[in-house]
């Protein structure tokens, strides 16, 4: 759908106390998408991935940095050398 619907959802779901209770538990993307759909907001995983894309472009070059670090550090530790 659009950026716009995603940003409708989460506005809706602030006035939801289910589902701001649903959004508090870590959530796999499907599960996230269903919650919407549920909601009546027929969202997409491009959406969610305009998102992502929209809030990193707002994040200057250390805080870039910073995330990138954490990201390595991760995946250091899941590949077992």
């Amino acid at each position: 759908m659009s950026l716009e619907q995603l940003d409708a959802f989460l506005a809706f779901a602030r006035t939801s106390s289910d589902l701001q209770a649903s959004l508090q538990e870590p959530l796999d993307l499907e599960a996230f998408l269903s919650l919407a759909r549920g909601a009546g907001y027929a969202l997409t995983e491009d959406d969610v991935i305009a998102a992502q894309v929209r809030q990193e472009s707002t994040l200057s070059d250390t805080e870039l940095q910073e995330r990138a670090g954490v990201e390595a550090r991760k995946l250091r530790n899941f590949i077992n050398a």
